[in-house]
C-alpha cells in the first residue's frame, strides 16, 4: 500500500484473514496510535505520510537492539576485533572470503 491508500476496513479484514474481530481492532489502534494510519470520519482508514518510513526506522531500531547490539557484546567477549566482525558481515553477505 501506498500513503493516502484507503485500507480495508475491520470486517473485511476479520473475513480475510480469518482472526477475531477484537485482534483486528486492537492492531488498527496499534497503528493509529503509531500514526501508520488515520482515521476520516464516515470514510475509513487511510495509510499516513511517511508510514513506510516510520515502519522500516522501527525495524533498524529492533534490529540493533536484538542482532547488533548482542553480536557486539559477544564479540566482545570473544575479543574479536570491530575489523574482524566487518569481515565476517562482509563473507556472510558473499562479499568477500573468509579470511580472518
Amino acid at each position: 500500500m501506498n500513503e493516502s491508500d484507503k485500507v480495508p476496513s475491520t470486517n473485511e479484514l476479520v473475513n480475510f484473514y480469518k482472526i477475531n474481530h477484537a485482534a483486528v481492532l486492537k492492531g488498527i489502534t496499534q497503528l493509529v496510535d503509531e500514526d501508520i494510519l488515520y482515521k476520516k470520519r464516515g470514510v475509513g482508514m487511510f495509510v499516513a505520510e511517511g508510514a513506510k518510513k516510520k515502519l522500516i526506522q522501527k525495524r533498524k531500531d529492533v534490529f540493533v537492539d536484538d542482532y547488533v547490539v548482542r553480536l557486539v557484546q559477544e564479540a566482545n567477549k570473544l575479543e574479536i576485533s570491530e575489523s574482524e566482525i566487518i569481515a565476517l558481515i562482509k563473507c556472510a553477505k558473499g562479499s568477500e572470503p573468509y579470511d580472518i
